[in-house]
This record gives C-alpha cells, structure tokens and sequence, in this order.
C-alpha cells in the first residue's frame, strides 16, 4: 500500500452526518466567539465541504503532498465552514479555531489563507476561486500530473464577468481535470440572488460548453454521487448545489440576516440545543482572553525554481526592449518546461511570437480576459510554474490592479512584463498611456519592479526574474532604442554583464549634478549630457532601474543637484521615491528637480510627445541650465 493511501481520508455517510451536526456547531460558536463572520453561508456550504474533503486526495498529515488534489474555496468568508472542516479531519486543532477565530494573533483569519494546511488560495473579494482554479488546473496539465481541482463557489459570485471568463478558458483548454460547486442558497447580503442580480448559472456555465450536475446540496448520497461522476466524465463540469442558508437551525434558515452576522447569546443558546450540541463557549471565551495582542506570523509557502536561464543575448544594434524581452522568456522555455506565457490577444505586440513560434505549447492564449488572465496566471505560479503574464501596460497594471494584489496576498512567483509603457507608446494616446507602472505596485506589497534601459539589461532582467522566486513587475517601451554605450563606444551592458537587482548603473559621471533617470526616458538623458558637456556643464547620468531599492550609497555621492527623469506618472514615480528616500537618509539638495508625466498626455509621435512634455533631450537640458542661471 502506497504512503499516500494511508494518508488519505474517508468518512461513511453516517461519519459525515455526524459532523454536519458538529461543524454547524462549531461554525456557531467560532463566529460569537469572535462577535464576528459569516454563519450563514457556512453553514449552507458545510455538507459540500465535508463530502468534498472526504472524496478528494487530500493528506491531513501531509498536508502539501504534490499529488494531493487541489480545492479551491472561492467565497472566502464561509470560512468557518473551511476551518471546521479542515479541524473535522485533522489538518488545524479544532479549539485553536474556535478559540482564535479572527482574532489577530490566530492564522484563522476572517477570509481563508493559503498556507494554513488544506488551503490552497487565499480568497475574499467574489469572483477570483475560479480563475485560480483554472490556473490550478492548467499547471497540472503543464506537469503532466493527474491531481483534480475543485473550486468552491457561491451563487452571487456568479454574476461576475470574469467568472465568464474562467469558464470560457477551462473548455478551450479541455480542463477535464476541474469542477466546481455551486453553493446555490439564494442569498446575498442584500436579499435573495435572484432578485439582486438573477443569473441562469447553469445555463451559462453549460453555453461556455460545461457539464452541468443539479443536486441537493445537503444530501450526502447526492453530492458524492455528482462529485464521482464530474471526476470521471471527461469535461469540466458544475455541480449546481441547492442548499438552504442557516440549513440545521430553523430561525436562520433562508434568512439573508444571517449572511454576515453571529448569533447573539440567547439565539446561540436555542442554536445548540436544536443542533444537540454542547454549549461550551465559556471554554473558548476564557481560550480567546489569553491570546496576545500581536498580529501573527505570515503563513507563507515557497517552492524552489528550478531553471536553466540559457545563454544571455547581447544586442549591438537598435531593438526594442519587448522584443529582447519577448526574445528572453522564448528562450527560457525552449530549454525549461516548467516555463510558460499567459497572453491576452497580443502575442504580436507584446513579442511573445517568438515564443508562438517556437513553443507554442507554452502559450496559454485566452484573448482579451485580463482579469481572469492575471488571477490564473498567478495561480499556476505557485504550482510549480514559472508564469509570465504579458501585457500592455495599461492593462496588465492598471486593469488588473485587484488581481495582482491578491497575487501579492497569495505569496506568488508571478512576472508581470508590460510593455507599451508612457508616452513612448505615442499616437494610441491617454487611454494606452500606462503612466502607473512604478506607482501603482507599490500597494502590491512585496513586488519588486524593475524597469530596464535598453535591450541587453532586458535580457538579463528577464533571466534574472525567472530564477527568482516573488512577485516582479518588468516594464518597456514600446520604441527601438539604441544599445546603452560607454563614452569610449563600447556597450555599457556587454556580454560580462549581470544584473544585480537595486544596483545603479553610473551611466555617465559628472560633479555639477546628477540625472536619475529610468526606462524610455534613458536615451534622451544622455543625450542631455552631451549638451550639457558642450555647454561647460558636468552632470551624472545615472539608471535606476529598480526605483524600489534605491542605493544609498550612490545617492549620497550625488545629491547636490538632483534632477529625476522619468516617463511615468510625476506625482507617484522615481522623483517621488528618491525625494522620499533623500529626505528619510536626512539629505537636502541644493536643488530637486522632478521631470515626468503631470497630466494624461495627448495622441501624436513619441519624439513629439517626449518635446511637448519636457523630456526630451533639448528640453531636459534647457531645465537643468535654466537652473544654474
């Protein structure tokens, strides 16, 4: 008999019965325990969950197995409905869930967390499970692994378009492997579903080409019986679960009061004794007293990347970084299987033809869904895949803000590469202008953003990022730029050089000031070296091309006239970060200047825009002598 086997849990049908009765209890008092959460829609979703942890290949003693079966819980407030079950089958201690349930210093948070044993995906905001279920899913098939997944659902969820999304994907790619559960109660904080947003759940999910199981969702037999077949038929199917909200305790039954709030003490009371459990409470309010005031540690999971990053490219010609860019990430996958490319309908745009071209199993093409693209993306990331998710700009930063936070919560090893960033995208004009992708990931905490110059430190950044567990953010231009040279000629980033992520890169040295500059803005930079040369006037160029990590070093070295250059929002860009920085190591210039992006730009060419909007090589210079006047 195989380890996995012993591991393995099964309940008899009376077995699960008698923990329905059990977790509804517990489900009660961990929520007045807390004077908080979500009884209710817990205890409408506790029989699936019950029958699915009995069912699925899931190890309570070895919790992260690689062949386990992913569950995906996709409402992520019926959470104690998930931490009852889990304590039921031995993954968590069941009086360390009643007892700390959504206090502070508890794992047990008011939304499920992934890393506590049995949860494979942080959820919270609706409509993300899905997604992450699919991605979940694909990775399987990109492992040649047999695992299932079940993604957990509500009905209210239902009405989200990038749930759409996600169920378009999962029958392009033959996701036989995923099923979902349709917790169908009717409720929503604001009354009944189908009165607030009616969906024809099964009809859609069977239009975008599912299966589709209707059952009781509170009969045993029945949610079994579907859960057997949907593994087995060869598509990815939905059972549609009808369950009863507040089902076991006849005052909450089909109440929408209940969707979000605990019992009081004399409902408690009547609850239990419906329910023929013991009123303990005392037990875990007295428990609850004793936990310290601190928050606790992050519950975090890693997994080692392995990857061959092959032989660096060097360019000594004009290219644009997204096809070095799109040349790397080709490259990587070519040579490791374990690489793979979520794309939005702009493969040709974005360079990711080169790796169409050459691998195209390692393209995962699902058009223009960018919210789903980007919650899958990162799903796939923590199962053992190295995921890239190309973009634009705009949508892969902007669009997706949401998403990428919660990949950010999720602890994943997604590459964000955007490309067609600022005005150097030129005549698409402000709604294709991405002026946030330095910004807007500092919210995402734990990104590393890196922003390269030319297309032979494109090429090492994306090597260096995919070996690299954690959550990166790459960003281009869109123009052909030329290779970044020494004064002498030679290439600055030559086929010696690697990158070292926070390093500056003294492009240019000078006394009389500096220029801190990134990205497209890097070209017109040097340019205005060398007219501020002629003109007398010694100033620094510097790269920076990680904002976030700036090098003190450097920065104490040059700060007696600092001037910032960047393509990029001004308000919330590399000025702000270095003015920031300067200001917390206690350095006051003799004179700052920040030059970017202080409106949305108009259409016209980027060498107009870069004119019009002072960043171009004449007007930087004009800025910095204007100054010294």
């Amino acid at each position: 008999m195989q380890r996995w086997e012993v591991l393995r849990v099964r309940k008899t049908l009376d077995e699960l019965k008698r923990l329905s009765i059990q977790c509804r209890g517990d489900i009660l008092k961990m929520t007045y325990v807390a004077n908080s959460g979500h009884p209710g829609g817990s205890m409408s979703s506790i029989d699936m969950l019950l029958a699915l942890y009995s069912f699925a290949n899931v190890y309570p003693q070895d919790p992260w197995n690689e062949d386990r079966d992913r569950i995906v819980i996709s409402h992520g407030h019926i959470s104690p409905a998930v931490y009852s079950t889990l304590a039921a089958y031995g993954f968590v201690d069941r009086d360390e869930v009643i007892a700390g349930f959504r206090h502070p210093a508890s794992i047990f948070e008011g939304h499920i967390t992934r890393g506590i044993p049995g949860v494979e995906w942080t959820t919270g905001n609706l409509g993300q499970g899905l997604s992450a279920g699919v991605g979940f899913a694909l990775a399987a098939k990109y492992k040649n692994k047999d695992y299932h997944v079940y993604v957990v659902m509500s009905d209210g969820e239902s009405a989200k378009g990038q749930v759409q999304e996600a169920r378009r994907t999962a029958r392009k790619y033959k996701l036989d492997n995923l099923t979902v559960l349709v917790d169908y109660n009717d409720i929503q904080i604001s009354g009944h579903a189908h009165e607030i947003m009616y969906v024809d759940i099964k009809a859609e999910f069977e239009a975008a080409g599912w299966k589709t199981i209707e059952i009781d969702g509170h009969d045993f037999e029945q949610i079994l019986a579907a859960l057997k077949i949907a593994r087995d038929d060869g598509y990815p199917t939905a059972i549609i679960a009808h369950t009863v909200i507040g089902k076991g305790v006849d005052f909450m039954e089909d109440k929408p009061d209940y969707h979000g709030k605990p019992l009081n003490k004399e409902e408690l009371e009547k609850a239990l004794a419906q329910l023929g459990v013991e009123n303990d409470v005392e037990k875990y309010l007295e428990m609850r007293k004793k936990l310290p005031i601190e928050a606790h540690k992050k519950v975090k999971l890693y997994y080692d990347v392995r990857l061959d990053t092959g032989k660096a490219r060097v360019y000594d010609k004009a290219t644009d970084n997204r096809s070095a860019l799109g040349r790397a990430i080709a490259d990587l996958a070519v040579i490791n299987d374990n690489v793979v490319t979520v794309d939005c309908d702009l493969k040709g745009s974005v360079k990711l033809d080169f790796l169409d071209k050459e691998r195209p199993d390692r393209v995962v093409e699902i058009g223009v869904q960018e919210h789903n693209a980007a919650a899958l993306a990162g799903a796939m990331s923590v199962d053992g895949i190295v995921t890239f998710f190309a973009d634009f700009g705009v949508f892969g930063i902007d669009e997706t803000f949401n998403q990428h936070r919660l990949n950010a919560i999720n602890n994943t090893n997604l590459k964000v590469v955007v490309t067609h960033c600022g005005i150097d995208v030129g005549e698409d004009g402000k709604t294709h202008h991405a002026l946030n992708y330095i910004g807007a990931p500092l919210a995402w905490y734990g990104f590393k953003v890196i922003v390269p110059a030319d297309p032979n430190q494109t090429d090492r950044v994306v090597r260096y990022i995919a070996e690299e567990y954690g959550n990166f953010v790459v960003a281009v231009g869109r123009s052909k730029v030329e290779p970044i040279r020494k004064e002498d000629g030679s290439l600055f980033f030559d086929e010696n050089y690697e990158f070292k992520y926070g390093k500056m890169d003294i492009l240019r040295d000078g006394t009389d000031g500096v220029i801190y500059v990134i990205g497209s803005a890097v070209p017109h930079a040097l340019k205005a070296y060398e007219i501020l040369k002629s003109k007398g006037v010694n100033f620094a160029v510097i790269n920076v091309s990680c904002p976030y990590d700036l090098d003190e070093e450097v920065l104490r070295k040059y700060s007696n006239f600092v001037v910032t250059v960047e393509d990029h929002n001004v308000l919330n860009g590399l000025g702000s970060l270095i003015a920031q920085k300067l200001f917390e190591m206690r350095i006051l210039p003799g004179r700052f200047i920040k030059l970017g992006l202080n409106d949305f730009p108009v259409s016209g060419d980027a060498k107009l825009l870069f004119e019009i909007y002072g960043l171009s090589r004449e007007r930087i210079a004009e800025t910095i002598l204007s100054k010294l006047e």
